[in-house]
């Protein structure tokens, strides 16, 4: 399914509850630049919660290779949009993801749809970065894996606090990512030649 140019069950309704919040916002439905809003948005709600229609374990399963390398593999500075869960205001960042092996690897691009999946999806950066490690752990089976997430939320720069500068950085690991030498070699890799937001 192609999220740009087929949409799922529920639009028409998406699109006419668009329609009561425009209009309890305070605005007119037949403004001219209003008119098509509602259908715009229901459209656009539904391309940026397409992960929850999408299978992130399947992805990794359909690209599994046997391979006996064993050293550490990252892919790293994979950008990313979500929807913070709370306001429904989008966060943004990158992605760094590390794994090593043990008797399997997948196709590179493969991680960045992981990323992709569960980033498509209402969330939190915490769950988001578990969701991603918990997957690629139980699809690849491997020595470690290590999650990286660095991100900005709108929620925090556009109300409340109004903090346009912070980044929030979230980590998740497992396995051979438990010795802090692991840790280190990763977390140095990405110090080296990391772009930031």
């Amino acid at each position: 399914m192609n999220p740009e140019t087929q949409f799922r069950d529920g639009l028409d309704s998406l699109s006419e509850h668009y329609k009561e919040i425009i209009t309890l916002l305070g605005e007119d439905l037949e403004r001219e630049g209003l008119q098509k809003t509602p259908m715009r948005v229901a459209k656009a709600m539904q391309i940026l919660t397409r992960g929850y229609f999408q299978d992130a374990h399947q992805v990794l399963r359909d690209a599994l290779f046997e391979e006996k390398y064993n050293q550490m593999v990252i892919v790293k500075d994979i950008d990313f949009f979500s929807l913070c869960e709370h306001h429904m205001l989008p966060f943004y960042g990158k992605v760094h993801v590390a794994y090593i092996p043990d008797g399997h690897i997948t196709g590179l691009s493969k991680i960045a749809r992981v990323v992709d999946i569960f980033s498509h999806r209402l969330q939190v950066q915490e769950r988001m970065t578990q969701q991603i490690k918990d997957c690629i752990e139980d699809a690849l089976k491997p020595l470690g894996v290590m999650v990286v997430v660095e991100a900005k939320h709108m929620c925090m720069q556009m109300r409340g606090v109004e903090k346009r500068n912070s980044i929030t950085t979230t980590s998740d690991f497992s396995g051979a990512f438990n010795q802090a030498k692991t840790r280190e070699e990763f977390m140095n890799l990405l110090r080296g030649e990391s772009g930031r937001l």
